[in-house]
């Protein structure tokens, strides 16, 4: 397929770096309002909208703030493009269902990064919970604790704020856990959070902690920040009646479950903390999602992450977001 990036920020570069990866692919250019150049592929046309595109392509990659991802999901599905947006979904759930229900329909397929559920090992435990092969599950802790210096955040107006990056390292950084911890168990029923402000100059939270309690009786608890330095991996515990496992970073470090042995694959581990920088060095994964995506054009069918699971992170977030409760 032939692509255009909407957003010639940083984290463009590793869908410039991932496209050239995959036989088949074309970048055709880039929109910027700016106009200015993507760094990895600085001779490639610039355009300041998708409308003023005037090559031919078939899809567009997102990689705008946050909060502007509906937007260029609305734009490309006029156009008739398919649509392919950095995580999340976006902010808020009118815009969701406003970008979601465009993408419909114009008939084309929209997809979101959450490139961590392409990981073999949590794959195999998707498959597995969904297989009911654990048994009852009691609970599930998530602990993402990143770090971010000033300089980070100072890099973009809109970086920690709300209107744009739509909240601190629930939605940004730890965004990609919690979508794995939706994607194995769902939304909770109840969410009881409180979050604060510590090291950072922003105005959302740069760390807080949720305690969740789902349908069927799991409770779960989730720890998000960006001020724990100097970062560390994401661990995601999970205690069920057949036993306990450990995702570290997407790969399973420890597993004392009865009876059934460790799925595990083998493979390259994954750690990205982003304790000194937010760039994303391996593709992998990102290449995976794209070449899901495009099969999922193909065959008609809903991508890996698709706008309907992916917008349960989000929803996931605005509840630890408009739960806190006042020390």
């Amino acid at each position: 397929m032939r692509y255009v990036i909407v957003g010639t920020g940083n984290i463009s570069n590793t869908y410039v770096s991932a496209l050239g990866k995959l036989a088949g692919c074309e970048l055709v250019g880039a929109v910027s309002r700016s106009g200015r150049a993507l760094a990895a592929a600085p001779d490639l046309p610039i355009w300041p909208s998708l409308a003023a595109v005037d090559r031919a392509f078939d899809a567009v990659i997102l990689a705008t703030p946050n909060g502007l991802h509906h937007q260029g999901a609305i734009a490309a599905a006029e156009l008739g493009k398919h649509v392919l947006t950095e995580k999340p979904l976006d902010i808020a759930a009118d815009a969701m269902a406003t970008m979601t229900a465009a993408c419909k329909k114009a008939g084309v397929t929209l997809a979101v990064c959450y490139q961590r559920r392409t990981r073999p090992d949590n794959i195999a435990i998707k498959r597995l919970i969904d297989e009911g092969t654990l048994g009852q599950i009691y609970a599930a802790d998530l602990s993402a604790k990143f770090y971010r210096d000033q300089a980070y955040y100072d890099s973009g107006d809109y970086r920690g704020g709300y209107s744009l990056d739509g909240g601190g390292p629930f939605m940004q950084q730890a965004c990609h856990n919690l979508d794995i911890y939706t994607w194995l168990f769902g939304l909770p029923q109840q969410v009881v959070s409180m979050l604060g402000t510590f090291a950072h100059d922003i105005e959302s939270e740069d760390h807080g902690a949720a305690l969740l309690r789902h349908a069927n009786g799991m409770i779960g608890t989730v720890v998000a920040s960006t001020a724990a330095k100097p970062g560390f991996a994401a661990r995601l515990e999970v205690h069920t009646e057949k036993g306990s496992f450990t995702l570290t970073d997407d790969v399973i470090t420890q597993w004392h479950v009865d009876n059934l042995d460790n799925p595990a694959q083998p493979g390259k581990a994954y750690h990205h903390d982003g304790a000194t920088s937010a760039a994303v060095t391996d593709t992998t994964a990102h290449e995976a999602i794209i070449k899901d995506f495009e099969q999922a054009v193909e065959d008609n069918r809903e991508p890996l992450a698709g706008a309907d699971s992916a917008k349960l992170t989000t929803e996931l977030i605005l509840k630890i977001y408009n739960s806190q409760k006042p020390i």
